[in-house]
């Protein structure tokens, strides 16, 4: 059974302070991307636990008082993730639009003028 640890990550000078207050630990990282594995290894040697069974919900801070700035690089990448699934729609959307209006005759470069598209992008929509 997996046992979640919070830990707190914080810069000092070219190294990330790795600290896990429920072992009153503390190891370091070069890179943010070492973090996770770098304090499941303290937690598993301090407690004794495989590493399999321990997991870790990491908070990255500028200090130790600072925000938690992996939560807002999460919220981040969530409304990045939302952009891209609208862009997608949009673009499904256009080239459904852009596909019944050449069957209507419509030429390609007014249908470019409808949606705000060169008369390019309209022909790769039709033709794709």
């Amino acid at each position: 059974m997996s046992k979640n640890y919070d830990v707190t990550v914080t810069r000092d000078g070219r190294w990330w302070m790795v600290g896990v207050p429920a072992i009153d630990g503390l190891t370091q990282a070069r890179r943010l991307s070492e973090v996770e594995e770098m304090a499941r290894e303290l937690i598993a040697l301090e407690t004794g636990a495989t590493l399999g069974d321990v997991a870790v919900n990491v908070h990255v801070q500028l200090d130790e008082s600072g925000e938690d700035l992996a939560r807002r690089a999460a919220e981040i990448k969530a409304v990045r993730m939302e952009a891209e699934a609208a862009e997608a729609r949009a673009l499904a959307d256009s080239q459904r639009l852009a596909r019944e209006l050449a069957a209507a005759n419509i030429p390609v470069r007014d249908i470019g003028a409808l949606l705000g598209l060169s008369y390019q992008r309209v022909s790769q929509l039709v033709n794709s």
